[in-house]
């Protein structure tokens, strides 16, 4: 009996990479190296930075493992957001602050595939603020969920890194209105 529950738990342990945005995770697989993906990751966030947008830091979580004597394959963790729309937030609710800033996982499977992972809009819209008393607007969730899909997509597919100017003038436009650039 023991060991079907330890078979169990490590069956149940085993992350699907095929995780869909309906768990309010999106998972992208990137054609990138881990690093080139956080690098382009990053390069798309502070190309943003008009518009307040910063990479506050990084969580190497192999690194970490490795000075433990653990082997771990690729998992970093990018911590980012954009203090003119968080800080308001946070000064209505302090605990805010466990949820924010904004994480996103650049990691490495198995079979050598690179992964960049990060909640939606709808997540944190849906989950997140409630759980501190907060709100989002349709209108705010729907322009947070087009910039992280554009910067997963500059950090994921591009072949070279795009320029803020190459977001389509529509999206600009809504962008540009709530404060992202």
């Amino acid at each position: 009996m023991t060991k079907i529950l330890i078979v169990a738990a490590i069956a149940l342990a085993i992350p699907s990479v095929a995780a869909s945005a309906d768990d309010g995770l999106v998972t992208k697989p990137s054609r990138h190296s881990v690093e080139e993906t956080i690098d382009n990751f990053e390069a798309a966030i502070n190309a943003q930075a008009a518009g307040g947008w910063v990479v506050f830091g990084r969580i190497d979580h192999a690194a970490v493992a490795k000075r433990a004597g653990l082997d771990m394959r690729p998992r970093t963790v990018i911590i980012f957001g954009n203090p003119k729309a968080g800080t308001p937030l946070m000064t209505k609710s302090a605990t805010l602050a466990i949820d924010l800033p904004m994480k996103a996982l650049v990691w490495q499977d198995d079979q050598d595939r690179v992964w960049l992972a990060y909640n939606t809009s709808e997540y944190q819209a849906k989950y997140v603020l409630p759980r501190h008393g907060l709100y989002a607007s349709d209108d705010a969730s729907k322009a947070l969920e087009n910039f992280l899909t554009d910067v997963a997509e500059r950090s994921t597919h591009s072949l070279t890194r795009l320029g803020s100017t190459d977001l389509e003038p529509t999206r600009r436009g809504t962008l540009s209105r709530l404060g992202i650039r």
